[in-house]
């Protein structure tokens, strides 16, 4: 069960966000130097850092700081050649990354980046780290908290990488910061403006009533798919719907990582368009109201791209990562939209967004690899403008950003209790529920129950008496 859990969240890095989580306190900050004069790391070719036994700030060579690197400016005198390993192989086939890679060479003309991009990605990185070898730049895979310092150099401390990134916080020990994202992802919903105006809608849903009602309208005054579910992909499922649990459809924080383990029944039905009897029934309805495709055991992950940018479908519910891929399916980019989850908490909508696969610095390469792979790194935050073209939610603080959500109040789901880090895992493992861990089957379920008529409140009594039973198993305590 551990290591099923283990790999369900490594995927779950791939397809939406990475799971916050903190660490301890106590280490010193990042002491970075300002000067203005051209840095020059060391060429030093041992392990950066190797003798400082505490890690933390003291692992970069140099006092080498993500906030003290001046782009354009600094470590411009480095010759060297630097890997970075990640999971973008759509990217590379695409000649995307090359081409950022030869902006960024004409900053840094001596600094070479080789890229290795891994189709088994969660797999093949956590196999692969605790060998150091794998080059100077790594997309941080499922690892625990504690083990950052073993295996990456920190950019700075937590406060001070706030003022110039989101999600800092996201990969840290020690009040250091080991991880930047390169993205970051937001949870709303897919939609093509255009069908949504043949349609007659006006105004986007608020409500999973007015989302029902809009699905209706696209069928009755259009040719369109009014909800794709992308039911066959199955990865589609759980990851997608089950990322707008917490704070989304509650509008409480701590919902999620603190509340859902101890509560009795969080699936019951709220009787206002809340909380997750909700957010689950806005599927089965659709499902079974017939607002969704005709047969959901044909659906196609690929083939679906191609139709929300022809206006074949009208709306997918995907995290904000799959904006760029459906712009780039066909010639209508502009017709493709990203509009918050319909559910309203006190007429307030609510988003969550954290960052995807986050930048980490090998803390077995050469100094001078490390200041030319945080240089790296910095500028594809700063100035390449990846994560605007990927469609993803702001991780840089100082970069020009496209992303807006008029109205809506973007917050972070709470982190557990440290008392607590494994117990949402535990009761995943012991339900076989799996909320956030691979639960594709889970909400599979629910189009097949709507389609052949089972009822929903059947399918929320079974979950409910599984949760209850893990509760029991676990020792919970239990709230009502």
């Amino acid at each position: 069960m551990k290591l099923k859990r283990f790999m369900a969240l490594g995927m779950a890095a791939v397809m939406t966000m990475s799971l916050t989580a903190c660490g301890g306190s106590g280490d010193k900050p990042a002491t970075g130097s300002t000067d203005t004069d051209n840095k020059t790391a060391s060429n030093d070719n041992t392990a950066a850092g190797s003798d400082a036994a505490d890690g933390g700030a003291d692992a970069a060579a140099g006092g080498l700081t993500y906030a003290g690197i001046k782009l354009g400016e600094d470590y411009t005198d480095i010759t060297t050649t630097i890997k970075w390993m990640h999971h973008k192989t759509d990217r590379v086939e695409d000649g995307t990354l090359q081409g950022y890679i030869d902006e960024f060479n004409k900053v840094y003309p001596n600094i070479t980046v080789e890229q290795e991009g891994i189709t088994d990605y969660a797999e093949t990185a956590l196999l692969r780290l605790p060998t150091g070898d794998w080059g100077d730049i790594m997309f941080i895979p499922s690892i625990d908290m504690v083990d950052l310092e073993t295996y990456f150099i920190p950019y700075g401390s937590v406060a001070e990488m706030s003022e110039l990134i989101n999600f800092a916080d996201n990969w840290k020990f020690q009040d250091q910061c080991y991880g930047v994202g390169y993205m970051a992802n937001a949870q709303g919903v897919l939609y093509n403006k255009k069908v949504f105006a043949d349609a007659g809608i006006t105004d986007l849903p608020k409500t999973p009533d007015e989302f029902i009602a809009d699905l209706q309208l696209i069928k009755d005054n259009t040719d369109a798919i009014p909800l794709y579910t992308n039911y066959a992909a199955g990865w589609t499922m759980g990851g997608a719907w089950d990322g707008y649990l917490g704070a989304i459809t509650t509008g409480d924080t701590a919902w999620l990582n603190q509340k859902f383990t101890h509560t009795a029944e969080p699936f019951k039905d709220n009787g206002d368009g809340t909380g997750a009897y909700a957010l689950y029934k806005i599927l089965y309805d659709a499902v079974a109201q017939g607002l969704t495709e005709e047969d959901y055991t044909t659906t196609d992950w690929e083939g679906c791209k191609g139709m929300i940018n022809r206006g074949e479908i009208g709306t997918m519910v995907l995290g904000s990562w799959a904006v760029a891929q459906m712009k780039a399916a066909g010639d209508n980019p502009d017709d493709i939209g990203y509009m918050p989850f319909p559910i309203s908490i006190g007429g307030k909508q609510y988003a969550t967004a954290g960052p995807d696969y986050c930048y980490g610095i090998n803390k077995e390469s050469s100094a001078e690899n490390q200041a030319a792979a945080m240089v790296f790194v910095k500028w594809m935050v700063e100035e390449s403008g990846w994560c605007d073209f990927e469609g993803g939610y702001p991780v840089s603080k100082t970069a020009d950003t496209s992303f807006v959500f008029d109205g809506v109040e973007v917050v972070n789901n709470d982190s557990a209790p440290e008392d607590e880090a494994d117990l949402m895992n535990q009761m995943n493992a012991e339900s076989e529920l799996n909320f956030n861990a691979g639960g594709d089957s889970r909400v599979m379920a629910i189009v097949e129950a709507a389609a052949q008529g089972t009822p929903y409140d059947d399918l929320v009594a079974e979950w409910t008496q599984k949760w209850n039973d893990a509760q029991s198993a676990l020792g919970v305590e239990v709230n009502n």
